[in-house]
């Protein structure tokens, strides 16, 4: 699929299905693009298709089958897109950083395809919202999950999920404990951490 040039193009980029329960569509909106009238559409389709394929299948339909509803708060956005929000403060990191996190059609600086999308739970955030709740979820993914990296934020518990080839499961929050909660070498990494979110739904392979 060549990058659309046409309304009805993006119309068919949108309905792409990328698993079950989530299309292309579902991970296009963004605020600066809405706002400030700047178009978020891939460069290489096929490219963020394959990544958020990947994505969806092993990150969110099993939040879902658990948790029920998982809202997107944001998830691709085009280097056009992204740049701007760079260099106007608006919680972007660089395009170099974004390749294979929010910039889906570009491989990361080793080659590795991937994707994120900023999420919420509201099932864990309308019964867990006390300070460092974010960590039932965070150890949740962690044991259950072959996610790349998880990062909080203090409203909602939001989390940019990050789906990665070859991935390396990190979890840091700017959510108060902010900093490092796990990363490979630290002596938490393995293991079970199942007593850190009692009372959560089992995980369910479909």
């Amino acid at each position: 699929m060549r990058k659309p040039g046409s309304m009805s193009a993006l119309e068919e980029l949108g309905r792409v299905r990328l698993s079950e329960n989530f299309y292309m569509r579902d991970f296009l909106y963004s605020e600066i693009s809405n706002f400030y009238g700047i178009p978020n559409i891939p460069h290489h389709p096929n490219v963020a298709i394959e990544a958020g394929t990947n994505l969806c299948r092993e990150l969110l339909e099993p939040l879902r089958y658990a948790f029920g509803h998982v809202a997107i708060r944001s998830a691709y956005r085009s280097p056009e897109v992204n740049a701007f929000g760079n260099e106007k403060g608006l919680n972007c990191g660089s395009n170099e950083n974004n390749h294979a996190h929010h910039i889906w059609d570009y491989r990361d600086a080793v080659g590795r395809l991937g994707a994120t999308a900023c999420v919420v739970v509201p099932w864990v955030w309308d019964r867990h919202q006390n300070e460092g709740d974010w960590r039932k979820l965070a150890w949740w993914i962690h044991d259950h999950l072959p996610y790349n990296s998880l990062y909080f934020f203090p409203k909602l518990w939001a989390v940019n999920l990050n789906w990665r080839e070859q991935p390396e499961q990190r979890i840091d929050s700017y959510a108060e404990p902010k900093g490092t909660l796990t990363k490979p070498g630290m002596a938490n990494h393995s293991g079970d951490h199942g007593e850190s979110y009692e009372g959560f739904p089992l995980f369910r392979d479909r």
